[in-house]
């Protein structure tokens, strides 16, 4: 979950599959968190962040090979 962590380069298909697992990874957090108590209550911002991060370099690698063809 380190903000350094790079994305660039992932084929489409793998951020494709990274996003569903960290939306997936979202979903248990909020239920876990709707029963008790959270292990770690800033987790679920950098989960978010990470699928915010994952969707920028999707939309990046969408809009260049619309520029290229």
């Amino acid at each position: 979950m380190a903000k350094n962590t790079s994305f660039k380069g992932k084929k489409p298909e793998e951020i494709q599959k990274l996003l569903s697992e960290k939306r997936e990874e979202l979903r248990t957090l909020r239920f876990s968190a709707a029963g008790g108590r959270a292990k770690d209550a800033s987790l679920a911002g950098k989960v978010r962040k990470d699928i915010a991060r994952l969707l920028t370099e999707k939309t990046a690698q969408e809009n260049a090979a619309a520029l290229t063809a």
